[in-house]
């Protein structure tokens, strides 16, 4: 029995990692059209200012992902994709400053148990 070995390649993405618009393309699996109608529903905010030399960051990139699959998944339009990315993108700050606040408690209540 022959054994099959298969390679998966990938690229890790940050806020700092810049695509082209061909590449969020490619990358996401959208068309250009597609693209365009998001970055016109608010949904993305690219760099430059011409579609042809629009460059994304690796957060716009995680985030044409993850309105991709709130279309499959939930069957949105646009318009709520939109609504679900900025509920989304609130509800993580929102986590965020809580973990913040916690974390200041935490410091609080264990200076006030050394004194």
């Amino acid at each position: 029995m022959a054994e099959t070995i298969s390679a998966v390649e990938g690229v890790i993405l940050d806020e700092r990692t810049v695509v082209t618009v061909t590449e969020l393309t490619r990358v996401c699996g959208v068309s250009l059209e597609q693209v365009r109608s998001m970055v016109s529903e608010g949904m993305l905010h690219p760099l430059g200012r011409a579609p042809e030399h629009w460059c994304f960051t690796g957060v716009e990139v995680r985030r044409t992902r993850r309105a991709l699959r709130l279309q499959q998944d939930l069957e949105l339009n646009l318009a709520g994709v939109a609504l679900a990315l900025d509920l989304l993108d609130e509800v993580e700050q929102l986590r965020s400053r809580v973990r913040c606040l916690e974390h200041q408690l935490g410091v609080l209540s264990d200076a006030e148990g050394l004194g």
